[in-house]
């Protein structure tokens, strides 16, 4: 090994594993191993397999860029050596299925990859009000296509109404669409799936992807130049607008006030716009009423967690994508262990996959729960609205039943309030959905709940310790 090159190569690490968690630090970096480092700052590094390497290029090119760049300044470049080994028996991981006759028990591949990032922010955003023939490109991500967002029952209104909107975007009552749900669900690969769907099917039309996080810089920025009007033009011309995470203009009156007059501009000159947040309307909080009157002129659709069946469809079409064969026991436990959202899951069945192949070990149900225990334990626990109920009835010493039951009974109905406001804290259901499950109420009840117990805890000195006795036993 070229000690230049693991010089470089070891302060690129300590940098990157200060700014990404340990578990994708071990699974994703700790394997490489720096070969050279040439004269035109070129570092050569060997990873596993081709899958590995295009994992590195879809999830953590930016940071790398930092890492090199830091080290060998803007001229950087990384070159990948791709060592794939032959360790499921007829196939190689993560490739086709190559002739035994053209095979051999290791293959190397080269490929100089500059340090670029292939999802650049929006480069220029303010162009002359009126040029159609400008291009604009649409900032879609490809990859997340309706191919691979496998339905199920929790995201078959959401899908379904994605493709209603793909087929005919702006010409139907879904405007604007609002998908809305906790991380981890799809909502941000969804509404990218749209938008590809939509440039396939109407190539003329002008889709444009954004996260609401980038359109407020722009808007700032427009701001300081005084080219505020430019900024509405350029967003005028869009066809089809995909705002991402609109929660973040929580708080935000200039970006809302902009982003109010766009949306008016768009809609009533039959555009389509797609919007994805972590809560329903109804939840959104700093947001004008002007605002979220709009985004209900449309339809909202909640994505929830994945059901079992979905969720081993969602591990077998991930094993099929990348050509491993896997035993079904294997994926059904799996499955059933990990069960909060689709990013997890994915990351879950990755991280098996990787540990078999570096350590060149067969998957067995033993190397499983291994993965899946030490997966498990790196996720923050999400606490689920049935936990919150079972915390607070035991806490009053009633059962669930009672709690969610119509009675009137004081000290059944504070609990109930309590049990409302808790999940409202600690989960990121809508309120409809938290009404839903505890005793089949409505959103109104439940924001009445949480301003109630709001209003007791600073009037109220023992419903203040109920709070706080219960808050310590779920911030466990």
């Amino acid at each position: 090994m070229n000690k230049a090159a693991k010089s470089v190569w070891t302060n690129c690490l300590s940098f990157i594993k200060d700014n990404i968690q340990d578990q994708a630090f071990k699974t994703w970096f700790e394997p490489i191993v720096a070969i050279n480092l040439t004269e035109d700052n070129a570092l050569h590094i060997q990873v596993p397999s081709k899958f590995f390497y295009e994992w590195l290029e879809e999830h953590y090119v930016t940071i790398l860029k930092t890492a090199l760049t830091k080290e060998l300044g803007n001229q950087a470049k990384l070159v990948y050596k791709i060592k794939m080994e032959n360790t499921y028996g007829n196939k190689l991981p993560f490739t086709e299925q190559i002739p035994s006759s053209q095979r051999s028990s290791v293959k190397t591949q080269e490929i100089d990859v500059p340090i670029v990032n292939k999802n650049p922010e929006l480069k220029n955003p303010f162009i002359i009000p009126g040029i159609r023939n400008v291009k604009i490109e649409s900032q879609l991500n490809s990859n997340y296509s309706f191919d691979n967002f496998l339905e199920g029952d929790s995201n078959r209104l959401a899908r379904s109404a994605g493709m209603a909107v793909a087929n005919k975007p702006g010409g139907t009552s879904f405007n604007p669409l609002l998908i809305f749900g906790g991380v981890g669900l799809g909502k941000t690969h969804l509404a990218h799936a749209i938008g590809v769907e939509i440039k396939d099917k109407f190539p003329e039309k002008t889709v444009l992807y954004i996260s609401a996080e980038i359109f407020t810089q722009q808007y700032i920025e427009s701001v300081k130049k005084n080219t505020r009007n430019d900024f509405i033009h350029f967003y005028q011309l869009i066809d089809v607008l995909i705002i991402d995470d609109v929660q973040f203009l929580s708080g935000k009156a200039g970006t809302q006030d902009v982003f109010f007059h766009i949306f008016n501009y768009l809609h009533q000159n039959g555009k389509q716009v797609i919007l994805t947040s972590d809560k329903a309307p109804v939840d959104m909080q700093d947001i004008e009423q002007r605002l979220l009157s709009r985004f209900k002129w449309g339809l909202s659709a909640e994505l929830h967690q994945p059901d079992y069946e979905t969720r081993i469809s969602i591990l077998k079409n991930i094993l099929y994508r990348d050509g491993v064969e896997m035993p079904d026991e294997i994926v059904e436990y799996v499955a059933k262990h990990i069960k909060s959202n689709v990013r997890e899951l994915e990351g879950a069945i990755i991280s098996l996959i990787a540990q078999s192949s570096f350590n060149k070990r067969e998957v067995t149900i033993e190397l499983a729960k291994q993965v899946v225990e030490k997966f498990v334990k790196n996720i923050k626990r999400e606490i689920s609205i049935d936990y919150i109920q079972k915390v607070v009835s035991d806490y009053f010493q009633i059962d669930t039943e009672t709690l969610k039951s119509k009675t009137r009974k004081r000290h059944i109905v504070q609990a109930r309030q309590l049990a409302m406001f808790f999940a409202k804290k600690f989960t990121k259901a809508s309120l409809a959905n938290i009404g839903n499950q505890i005793g089949d109420r409505d959103h109104a009840t439940v924001l009445h709940a949480c301003k109630t117990v709001d209003n007791l805890v600073t009037t109220d000195k023992q419903f203040r310790k109920f709070v706080d006795d219960i808050n310590k036993k779920l911030s466990v």
